[in-house]
């Protein structure tokens, strides 16, 4: 078997004020939140992008305020996404791009592409949405992560498209959202969405066990059995969707993010404990 893919844990942002009291020791200034929740967790969502631009020097300062092997995922401008024709949305992601992702540098991973609950799938659109993604940045290669939204998406032609473009389809553990694990790139972006408040780690440790498996699983080359996904049928096989092309090992990005966001990082840094790291 393959060496595997390196596995990420994380959290979505550092600035809450719930995690004053069930995160930061006392003696963590504000100022220092992200010096310290980079230190716990091995990958951070920065979701402030999503609303608004960022400064270059914000990008930088956010580099350099953490480790040497940290990561960030970014959330992509609403205004790229939340559009009614994606096709237009040319200029809002060259916008978003140039903000100053750059500054990131090695500590730049995927991006995540948040699409609006109302918005359904159409192929033509999305496809000419999907060609507008930029593959690099400086000569550093993008890794893009569709965040949708919508049953509709949940069909073998939405998957074979993100396969073509090599887009990973974000995997959302959420009551409230479509959940399907089919995979279409070189790595994996899942978001645990289920945590409760009553929980001290958000998932209980059978539940934390289990994603530990899943994460380890997916970093090998092979997909969960246990959850769900939109391939797999004859009808699909003649389609050629049945089976992910791309080659193992992949890398895997978890992210507790939402639900009882308080227990977030409890949550993470146990995933992170069940994983050896």
């Amino acid at each position: 078997m393959p060496r595997a893919g390196r596995v990420r844990v994380g959290i979505g942002g550092w600035t809450y004020e719930p995690w004053r009291e069930t995160f930061y020791p006392a003696d963590v200034k504000r100022a220092s939140e992200l010096e310290y929740a980079s230190r716990q967790v091995t990958v951070i969502e920065i979701n402030g992008t999503y609303y608004r631009a960022q400064k270059s020097s914000s990008f930088a300062k956010w580099r350099d305020a953490t480790p040497d092997d940290f990561v960030f995922s970014v959330k992509a401008s609403r205004y790229a996404t939340n559009r009614k024709v994606l096709a237009d949305a040319g200029e809002s992601i060259e916008r978003f791009i140039r903000s100053g992702l750059a500054e990131l540098g090695d500590k730049l991973g995927p991006i995540v592409w948040q699409f609006a609950t109302t918005k359904r799938f159409d192929a033509a659109d999305f496809t000419r949405f999907l060609e507008l993604l930029p593959r690099d940045i400086g000569g550093r290669p993008l890794r893009h992560a569709l965040d949708v939204r919508h049953a509709s998406f949940m069909t073998p032609e939405f998957i074979a498209l993100a396969r073509r473009y090599r887009a990973a389809i974000v995997f959302t553990d959420s009551r409230d959202y479509p959940s399907f694990a089919d995979l279409s790139a070189d790595f994996v972006y899942a978001r645990l969405m289920r945590s409760t408040a009553s929980v001290k780690t958000g998932y209980q440790r059978k539940a934390i066990v289990q994603w530990s498996q899943h994460a380890q699983t997916w970093a090998q080359g092979d997909e969960p059995d246990d959850l769900p996904r939109v391939s797999g049928s004859d009808e699909d096989a003649s389609r050629g969707t049945t089976k992910d092309p791309l080659p193992a090992p992949r890398d895997v990005f978890v992210l507790f993010i939402n639900g009882a966001k308080e227990r977030a990082p409890a949550a993470a840094r146990e995933l992170l404990k069940q994983l050896g790291a």
